[in-house]
Order: C-alpha cells, then structure tokens, then sequence
C-alpha cells in the first residue's frame, strides 16, 4: 500500500505488487513441494489466488479473523457462549474467499497477553477442558492448522525466546494429556482425508459422518 495513488488510479505499490507475483510464480515453478504462506490482515483480495488468476499467488493465507473471534469466543464463560455464536460460526461466510490457514501464533502469547491456557475461563480443570474443545474445533475446522510452540501441552508462561520451553509441566497429568490430545487430533486429521482433502473448495464442504481413531472422550 502506498499513500498516494499508482498510476491506474489504486492505493497498491505496483512494484511491490509485481515482485510479490513474480517471486511467488518462481519458487511454485521450481519448488512444486514447498508453501508460501501470507500473514496478512487486510482484506486485499486474491493474497492466495494464482497469479495467472490475477492473485498475490502465495499458496495459503492467515485466517486472522477467525483467531480473534475464536479467542474472544472461548475467553467467555461458557454460560454466556450461547449469545456470541456468531463469533463461532461467522468465518464460514468468508472462508472460501482465500485458501485460508488457521493461525495461534506467537503473538497470541508475547507481550503481556498470557499463554493460550490462561486465556481460557474458570479454573485449572476448566481452563484445560476449554482449551482441549478449543483445539477439537480448530482441527475439525476448513483450513490448515498452525499451533506455536508450547501450545499443545499448555504452557503456563508467555514465549520467550531467551529460553527453551517448560518441558517440566509434562509431568503433570493435566499438561501431560493435553499433549496427547492434539497427538490423537494430528491422528484423527491425517487418517480422515474428509477433513483436509478439496479443503479449499466449497462444493466439498457439508456435514457428513466419519469414524475417528479414538474416542471423542479421549480427545476432547
């Protein structure tokens, strides 16, 4: 973006903008296996469209919306979740507008906003029940998953890039099951091709019935 007007009238850098296609065209051309993945949070159109679609090109673009709604969403007590669906099921209206990842990142746990667990409500026990719902809904959303280091055994301080991970809160159930949760959530996304193949086209999304590998208790 640029402040002034290009010379077709728009608010984009066409240079910027001719670079951005060029090098995504290149590195799909020459690395077929490899991703480019915009973390972008405006609503310009066709970030992962192909470039000869007149798209950005990158093969996958950040769900930023659905991160915010779906933290503010599980930060309420569960009590009051009934009169906020529509931050549950609002990212279905716009998923199909990119090829969309769905992003817990990093800055969802720097800067004083605490890690993911203590996002959660109520106390220690609820706060790992929501967060296990919380995953169960992310994984068994369209779209692909990234979870920042820390987050699948329930962290308990911010990420600092000083230190290793507390890899010593595995020796507490709570934490400890957590881990094998999102194991069993990796599981039940690899075996059920339902819930990644045509991910990105609409005509493949409706309800449908599947068997998991393991036990819904056991996995939320």
């Amino acid at each position: 973006m640029s402040g002034e007007p290009n010379e077709l009238g728009g608010d984009g850098n066409l240079e910027a903008i001719a670079f951005i296609k060029d090098l995504n065209a290149t590195i799909y051309r020459d690395f077929p296996d490899v991703q480019t993945i915009a973390e972008e949070a405006t609503d310009w159109p066709g970030i992962s469209k192909p470039t000869w679609q007149d798209g950005l090109g990158f093969g996958m673009k950040w769900m930023m919306g659905w991160m915010h709604d779906t933290l503010d969403y599980f930060k309420l007590d569960p009590l009051v979740r009934q009169h906020h669906q529509d931050k549950f099921s609002f990212s279905m209206m716009y998923y199909y507008d990119e090829n969309f990842m769905l992003p817990l990142s990093h800055d969802e746990v720097v800067h004083g906003k605490s890690p993911l667990l203590y996002k959660m409500p109520g106390d220690e026990w609820q706060k790992f029940a929501n967060l296990r719902l919380m995953y169960t809904y992310m994984w068994t959303h369209p779209g692909a998953k990234l979870l920042f280091m820390g987050g699948e055994f329930g962290q308990t301080t911010e990420w600092n890039y000083k230190s290793e991970l507390d890899w010593e809160l595995l020796q507490f159930d709570p934490h400890r099951l957590l881990q094998n949760c999102v194991a069993r959530l990796n599981l039940l996304l690899k075996s059920e091709p339902a819930l990644y193949k045509n991910q990105f086209n609409k005509k493949w999304f409706r309800m449908g019935r599947f068997k998991p590998p393991c036990r819904i208790g056991d996995c939320i």
